[in-house]
């Protein structure tokens, strides 16, 4: 069944509870999607009038194929062993991709490699993990990610950092950084002037201003976000959007200015955002992306830095199980492969085909 809107305070509130849950998989992540050509359809499981299983699915059309295709960043969302409504959450899917003519369905579950019991829970769905890196439709939730544990008092906490970190983090108090939680719209430019001289410096990608603007519409307003900025003598100087839901704390989106980097604002930054999750009610900080690890080396020499940044913290590296899902239509999938990264090249004609944004 397609979850009503008029009880998605309830649809937030199971996911929330859920030890996989994740802000991805809330009702106004959906909403935020929204408006950027994805459509949310929020699949669910009900039993004795309570959810028991969910999933917020984000459809994509395909115009030019007429097709579409499914995606469930972070989801699904099933109690741990109940393989019933598992099975059950799995089969709704599959009808639904066929009334929508779906080439395929991925879904990238918070999930740790390793946890047995979830994947058996996950298996329950009839969907299976998927060849990623033989599609471009793959892994576009980050699979390796560090994690810290805020459970701990302050003093016990940051004593757990590496020293240099501490020494950093005293450091920029000492020569004045300043880091505040943002009270208005306007300082989501702030940060986006901060994020277009960090896109520069780094040679990446961003979204629309637009598309910050609607975060603070969506996830901010409604306490699932929230926007931290530095500041050296009034001027900011590095800012983070961070995602909350129950005891968890994303790190999702960071930016800096090439001034004043020398104060270490980012070490302050980090471990005011933590101070604040923990008044929150946070017990875990997830750093979220960093390049995979073999026996505690990166392997993306390039990403390295960010690795050592990260764990610094006393971060620690979690491996997710990766992608699963199914393909539908097999050949029209193919093709789809095929076509897309051909139309990543032509600006224009691949907006058309399949879309200017990805979640």
């Amino acid at each position: 069944m397609l979850w009503p809107s008029d009880r998605r305070r309830e649809w937030n509130e199971f996911i929330a509870a859920s030890p996989y849950g994740d802000v991805l998989q809330c009702w106004e992540w959906g909403e935020l999607k929204q408006r950027t050509g994805w459509q949310p359809l929020p699949v669910a499981v009900e039993r004795g009038g309570k959810l028991a299983a969910a999933c917020l699915v984000l459809k994509r059309p395909l115009p030019a194929l007429g097709k579409c295709l499914f995606y469930a960043p972070r989801g699904p969302i099933i109690e741990l062993g109940d393989y019933a409504a598992a099975a059950q959450l799995g089969a709704a899917i599959r009808q639904l991709a066929v009334r929508h003519r779906a080439v395929a369905v991925k879904m990238d579950p918070a999930i740790e490699a390793g946890d047995e019991a979830g994947c058996r829970t996950l298996a329950a769905t009839g969907f299976e993990p998927t060849a990623t890196t033989a599609t471009g439709f793959g892994a576009i939730q980050p699979r390796y990610v560090m994690k810290v544990d805020i459970s701990a008092p302050q003093e016990q906490l940051l004593a757990g950092f590496a020293s240099k970190w501490r020494y950093n983090i005293r450091l920029a108090q000492r020569k004045g950084v300043v880091v505040k939680a943002a009270a208005s719209r306007d300082e989501m430019d702030v940060f986006y002037d901060l994020l277009v001289i960090t896109a520069r410096r780094d040679g990446f990608v961003i979204r629309a201003r637009s598309y910050f603007h609607d975060i603070w519409e969506l996830l901010v307003e409604p306490g699932l976000a929230s926007l931290f900025l530095a500041y050296v003598d009034e001027e900011a100087v590095a800012g983070a959007v961070v995602f909350l839901l129950g005891r968890q704390c994303w790190y999702v989106y960071g930016a800096s200015s090439n001034r004043h980097r020398n104060k270490m604002p980012n070490h302050l930054l980090q471990w005011e955002i933590m101070r604040w999750a923990k008044a929150q009610g946070c017990t875990l900080y997830d750093m979220r992306g960093v390049a995979k690890e073999v026996d505690g080396q990166p392997q993306d020499e390039a990403l390295a830095g960010l690795n050592r940044f990260k764990r610094g913290f006393n971060a620690r590296y979690v491996e997710y199980v990766g992608e699963w899902g199914a393909v539908f239509s097999p050949l029209w999938y193919k093709l789809f492969a095929v076509l897309q990264p051909l139309a990543g090249r032509t600006r224009k004609w691949g907006a058309r085909l399949f879309g200017s944004d990805r979640p």
